[in-house]
């Protein structure tokens, strides 16, 4: 099966001032993100994760390297219409009424006009959005309108969701919320490409994350992995004497101790990002 994204050697370099001196912002990346997995991508701001999530949405195009979606060209009908987008910063017009929002995004989408109606309850339902549906958008809470961004993303049933900082500026209920709602896409075999700074977040709701610093992948790989201690050890002993524990490096067998397992200690996630990352370019 193939992956859900796919991106081979992608660089982006933007002319800036009037020199037009290079920035490279993405500089030869190579990710593969399986299907059915919630997948973290991180990284300081200036990193080129937001350019790498535009680049692969068609947004903007890249200096160089092939990108694929669920095993189409990224920039064809195909593969956009499996899948859903939540941008960072969503502007939505607020004279429309939530349901009004979600039911025009599922017309352009290009859901059946027999299950238009069907879609939109569903998508309000799993976002949590149906009290509030015919309320004006304009009187929306800073949570209420991701989960609102949420439901649009998700009403023509997408196989790739992919959120752009979908908690940023929520509270921790909303937070709790959006994450809740995640893991019943990944439920239901949908792929979430999640991009968040809520490291604690992406710890909980994420299969695997991948770190990038200065356009450059520094890490990538199975949360419970890349955050394990292989240089470090736990053991679990059980009848532990005081004499033991004393001579416990030099003779725990001698003392009737026995260790009952050996595991690795894990970091955070937010440990794990300070020591790979060198900083923002900003700063």
């Amino acid at each position: 099966m193939s992956s859900a994204i796919s991106v081979q050697n992608l660089t982006k370099d933007f002319r800036i001032g009037i020199r037009s001196l290079k920035l490279r912002a993405v500089d030869d990346l190579s990710l593969e993100i399986p299907r059915g997995q919630v997948y973290g991508l991180l990284g300081p701001n200036g990193c080129g994760k937001s350019t790498t999530l535009k680049i692969i949405l068609g947004l903007v195009t890249a200096t160089s390297g092939a990108i694929s979606i669920l095993g189409h060209p990224s920039a064809t009908s195909e593969a956009r219409r499996r899948t859903g987008f939540l941008p960072e910063a969503p502007y939505f017009h607020k004279f429309l009424s939530g349901r009004e929002l979600v039911r025009y995004c599922a017309q352009l989408s290009g859901v059946d006009s027999g299950k238009v109606a069907e879609a939109v309850e569903a998508a309000l339902s799993l976002a949590a959005m149906t009290e509030a549906a015919d309320r004006p958008i304009g009187t929306y809470s800073k949570g209420m309108l991701q989960r609102i961004g949420f439901a649009q993303a998700i009403v023509h049933d997408p196989e790739l969701v992919i959120l752009d900082e979908p908690t940023a500026g929520v509270d921790p209920v909303g937070s709790a919320a959006i994450g809740r709602m995640i893991h019943a896409m990944r439920d239901k075999g949908k792929t979430v490409v999640l991009c968040s700074h809520l490291l604690g977040q992406v710890e909980q709701v994420c299969d695997r994350v991948a770190i990038m610093d200065r356009g450059k992948l520094v890490l990538e790989g199975k949360v419970d992995d890349v955050l394990a201690r292989r240089d470090r050890h736990v053991m679990t002993i059980e009848s532990l004497t005081p004499a033991a524990r004393e001579a416990a490096e030099a003779a725990l067998s001698a003392h009737g101790a026995k260790v009952t397992s050996i595991t690795h200690p894990r970091r955070s996630l937010e440990d794990l990002f300070r020591e790979l990352v060198t900083g923002s370019r900003d700063a």
